[in-house]
């Protein structure tokens, strides 16, 4: 007969946190937590007896004081007795359209560049070369100021638009005009606009005429175009689940139902009616007195800015596409070639779609890059947020610290924005396992 005996358990000793594997992450996370959150407390505090010293406070109450100077180009509404707040918001809405505009172009030179960087051709091989190495080489700020310098310089006048026999005519039916003031551009109003006509883009002459008076339309508001933009996203989602429908008959049925005209039906049709039903009109641009009105104002800061980010940062994606496309196999071109498939089509159907797996990743980075880049605006005199809120607005109220917080602030969330949106666009064409 045996007896057992159960194995003392063994006691927890101090010792065990850093000895201990089992304990020893935990115990170094712990220690970089504490020294972190003391870091932290140390530095606020001292910011804290710091101001208290200068006899400042930690207030944003100045976000509410009148601001008391001008922004030449806006999207929303904006006089010099709005606050300092409002300031801000119009910086901020002028750096968002500048990054979307500038990620928008900036994509198609980079694609269009990066596939004609391996053409056979020897001239346009070569010609894509100089365009890569030429702006990449070259420091952004000075293309800025270049590209503007050529906008103010070169550009005729508004006055040269004038007379019988004009040293300077129009583009587009007469509906475009390229100045050295800026670029004039039609515009869309809505005479049945459920929005107040306050809201509206503005720029350096906005001597917008009412309703009625020479037969020019209303501003249209913000919400006119949130309402046009709502529509259109939705259409454009009704017509992929139109596509998807399609791919599943076809995976199904081995036969694939015409869709283009269907899709183009629930884009442009219902995005169509609501125009109509806030009774759309176009106002184009014409020349009053020794300047143009009416449509809108693109000043030459903006176009230099737009070109020079757009530029800049597409020759940066025309090596990551070129990449992309070399990481693909050579024998996907040659099952495309033996099924009779053109040049171009395979490009489109069957190269792109698996280089944008290796693209996609760090094309995220060169969208935040141009995102953060936009801040040289400053540089030709484009109101953005660096402008205004962590400029004028910092110099007038002596707020330095709460104007730079808020700033970084700013392009910390609208990085994080643009980050998430392009991670799902990349679970979307990434491999899935099945």
């Amino acid at each position: 007969m045996s007896a057992s005996t159960d194995v003392p358990k063994e006691s927890f000793r101090l010792s065990q946190l850093i000895y201990d594997t089992r304990y020893r992450s935990l115990t170094i996370q712990v220690i970089a937590l504490a020294l972190l959150v003391g870091a932290l407390w140390w530095l606020i505090n001292n910011t804290v007896q710091n101001l208290e010293t200068l006899g400042k406070d930690f207030d944003f109450g100045f976000l509410t004081q009148p601001a008391g100077y001008d922004i030449n180009q806006r999207l929303i509404e904006y006089t010099s007795q709005s606050t300092h707040g409002r300031a801000a918001m119009v910086g901020i809405l002028n750096t968002i359209l500048v990054a979307i505009l500038g990620c928008a172009l900036a994509t198609v030179l980079g694609v269009i560049a990066g596939v004609l960087r391996l053409s056979k051709n020897w001239l346009v091989n070569n010609l894509m070369a100089v365009y890569v190495e030429g702006f990449r080489n070259v420091p952004l700020l000075l293309w800025i100021i270049l590209i503007f310098a050529v906008m103010t310089e070169s550009m005729p006048q508004p006055r040269d638009f004038r007379g019988d026999e004009p040293e300077a005519s129009m583009f587009v039916n007469d509906s475009v005009a390229v100045t050295n003031r800026g670029v004039y551009i039609p515009r869309i109003g809505f005479e049945n606009s459920i929005g107040s006509a306050g809201a509206t883009w503005r720029s350096e002459n906005p001597a917008a005429i009412e309703a009625g008076e020479d037969g020019t339309p209303p501003p249209s508001s913000v919400w006119d175009w949130l309402i046009v933009i709502g529509v259109l996203g939705a259409s454009i989602y009704g017509a992929r689940w139109n596509t998807r429908r399609a791919d599943a008959i076809q995976e199904a049925t081995g036969e694939r139902p015409t869709t283009w005209y269907i899709n183009l039906g629930i884009i442009v049709v219902p995005t169509l009616l609501v125009m109509l039903a806030l009774g759309a009109t176009i106002a184009q641009p014409y020349l009053r007195g020794f300047n143009f009105t009416e449509g809108i104002h693109l000043r030459n800061s903006l176009i230099a800015l737009w070109l020079a980010l757009s530029l800049y940062t597409g020759a940066f994606i025309a090596e990551i596409v070129r990449a992309g496309i070399l990481a693909v196999s050579k024998g996907q071109t040659e099952a495309a070639n033996a099924l009779g498939l053109r040049p171009g089509r395979t490009m489109s159907l069957v190269i792109l779609p698996q280089a944008l797996r290796v693209i996609i990743p760090p094309l995220i980075s060169q969208y935040l890059n141009l995102t953060k880049n936009s801040s040289l605006a400053i540089a030709v005199g484009y109101m953005d947020v660096r402008s205004t809120l962590g400029g004028i607005t910092i110099n007038q109220t002596g707020r330095e610290l709460e104007g730079m917080l808020l700033l970084g602030l700013f392009y910390l969330v609208l990085s994080l924005v643009i980050s998430a949106v392009m991670n799902v666009y990349n679970n979307a064409v990434k491999l899935k396992e099945r």
